[in-house]
């Protein structure tokens, strides 16, 4: 069984993009997939810096989230955007989960072979759809093979309603997106 990890980059309650990653996990999880629904807010940690990190080593939650990503062989990731680019929340995880712990690790283990689902929800008309243009090079400069299809919910604060999409079609689209993922990693395995 493939091992889908999911999460957002917003610390908001009731965050939009919380509530999206988590359409598309059920979407995965119903197609066959283990999936591990996460909330980087209950992963806190500090502002990457080289000198804490030399002198600290990687702080706890760090590693907490790192071992769930190299656990798990895809990714369903939302972010918010901000200042048309991705959180810095998500960021922040991603340096500190790229960093190697040994002399022997290779670096970004954590994200070699991994393959990725990315998408947004915010107020704006455009859905934070700028945020994702950059997600994207981030994920595939340390490795991850981000998928084409991705969606951005724009109007969020009229496109939610307890949990789902208020548009059925974009409700089912975000769900189909999570069974992709699933099955596109299904079949890696299988092969």
């Amino acid at each position: 069984m493939c091992k889908i990890l999911a999460f957002s980059g917003s610390a908001r309650k009731g965050s939009f993009n919380q509530q999206l990653v988590s359409i598309a996990a059920r979407g995965a999880e119903a197609a066959g997939a283990e999936v591990t629904v996460i909330n980087l807010v209950d992963f806190p940690m500090p502002i990457f810096n080289q000198d804490l990190e030399s002198e600290q080593g990687m702080p706890e939650n760090g590693q907490k989230f790192k071992t769930l990503l190299t656990e798990h062989d895809g990714l369903l990731i939302a972010s918010p955007e901000h200042n048309s680019s991705y959180s810095s929340l998500l960021k922040n995880a991603i340096d500190w989960a790229s960093r190697a712990t040994s002399a022997d690790e290779v670096p970004l283990s954590a994200f070699q072979g991994k393959y990725a689902t990315i998408m947004a929800a915010s107020p704006g008309g455009l859905g934070g759809l700028r945020g994702l243009v950059t997600l994207r090079m981030l994920l595939a400069n340390i490795g991850v093979t981000v998928l084409p299809k991705q969606i951005a919910i724009s109007q969020a604060f009229s496109a939610f309603e307890q949990g789902k999409l208020v548009d059925e079609t974009k409700h089912n689209e975000v769900r189909a997106m999570g069974e992709n993922l699933r099955n596109l990693l299904q079949t890696l395995k299988q092969s």
